[in-house]
């Protein structure tokens, strides 16, 4: 019994470090051409206007959603102490720090990550990838750098983006709903706020832009077995993509504390 324990758990950390090998690779191969070739710059656009422009709508309604919802909640602890002055600062570090990147990371993942998944899995598996290969098509220049680049850049413009909508929900939920005095709100919020505060929610948004856009990547490219293949490749995808944000986020946190 406990043999086969001990052969069934070592088979899956094997499994796992061949995986984190193969993107380990995958990755070094990609920035060897980000450093070594010219930067398709408008790929780069495209790719940032598919990623940030067409999520903002739903960065921003995920962001005041969650603003309004830790404004109600933060309300009833805060109460029980006698400290709702404190609401303000609570909303904005917690939008700021936390729920503002990794909302935006699983907004992405969901809208563009599986998109681009399966994207490029569609274009393997019906060998459009060798046909850019057959033409002397650096793939890797042409497809995966440009995407991410950036989702590294465009994540922290939209984590700004959904913080500042659930500050602004919170805002309105607490001076029109819990009749919180807008003043004591904002003064709290400039009195408790620092940069380090913005800076490392803006931080952990480019590492999970870098991350989110890498796996999405890399499980398009290396996608087999036809439209069976593209739709466990995207739902591994979106699963992989959004257990590494909550690690990455814990590791991070850990880091900047």
């Amino acid at each position: 019994m406990v043999l086969r324990l001990a052969t069934s758990l070592g088979a899956i950390v094997f499994e796992l470090c061949k995986r984190l090998g193969l993107v380990g690779i995958f990755l070094s191969e990609s920035l060897i051409v980000l450093c070594t070739t010219k930067l398709k710059l408008e790929k780069v656009m495209q790719a940032m206007h598919f990623i940030g422009v067409s999520s903002l709508s739903v960065v921003a309604l995920i962001g005041t959603t969650g603003g309004a919802v830790l404004a109600l909640q933060s309300y009833v602890g805060l109460h029980r102490f006698g400290a709702e002055q404190f609401i303000g600062p609570v909303i904005f570090l917690s939008m700021a720090r936390e729920f503002g990147p990794v909302f935006t990371a699983i907004m992405v993942i969901g809208r563009a990550g599986s998109a681009i998944t399966a994207e490029i899995g569609t274009m393997s598996i019906t060998e459009q990838i060798d046909a850019l290969q057959t033409l002397c098509i650096d793939t890797r220049q042409y497809l995966i750098v440009p995407r991410i680049v950036a989702g590294t850049l465009i994540l922290p413009f939209l984590s700004i983006w959904c913080t500042l909508f659930g500050v602004l929900a919170g805002y309105i939920t607490s001076v029109f709903v819990l009749n919180i005095n807008s003043e004591v709100y904002m003064e709290s919020i400039r009195a408790n706020a620092q940069l380090s505060d913005i800076t490392s929610g803006l931080i952990k948004a480019a590492v999970f832009g870098f991350l989110l856009t890498l796996i999405s990547t890399y499980k398009g490219f290396n996608t087999r077995g036809g439209a069976k293949g593209v739709g466990m490749a995207t739902t591994e995808s979106v699963v992989s993509a959004n257990v590494t944000v909550f690690v990455a986020n814990y590791i991070l946190t850990s880091l900047m504390f």
